[in-house]
């Protein structure tokens, strides 16, 4: 099939997250925009799985993320939050500026299935910090 030139194809009815990601990966990347939105307005503790010790910081710090590549998480293979209740890892993407040097930003949020059909059936298990570095 030939297509003229400069014309586009469009999938109806299918984001870029799902097409790239799948149906649960873009779940993970809706969920983490909603996060970022509410907890750069203060209003993440409905994400937030109720007995998570997750450290949100402060909200200004959340100002210019996005939601950056969404995966499966295994507790047992993992380095950084091992035995963790999880299923998702996603890694958060400067989309602004970027941070100062020194500053702490978040960096990767775990999410943990809830299935309990309230808009969302994903909460915050926890979140990984880590301090800007710019040389």
């Amino acid at each position: 099939m030939a297509f003229a030139s400069g014309s586009l194809v469009a999938l109806s009815g299918c984001s870029v997250e799902r097409a790239l990601w799948g149906a649960d990966g873009a779940r993970v990347i809706d969920t983490t925009e909603q996060l970022i939105a509410a907890t750069s307005s203060g209003e993440q503790d409905s994400l937030v799985c109720e007995d998570s010790a997750a450290d949100l910081g402060d909200a200004q710090v959340w100002d210019g993320l996005g939601a950056g590549e969404p995966e499966q998480f295994d507790p047992a293979s993992s380095v950084d939050r091992p035995g963790l209740d999880a299923s998702w890892r996603v890694n958060l993407e400067e989309t602004g500026a970027g941070g100062n040097s020194g500053q702490k930003v978040p960096t990767d949020v775990f999410y943990r299935e809830t299935g309990t059909g309230t808009g969302t059936d994903l909460c915050v298990a926890d979140v990984i910090w880590q301090t800007v570095s710019v040389r």
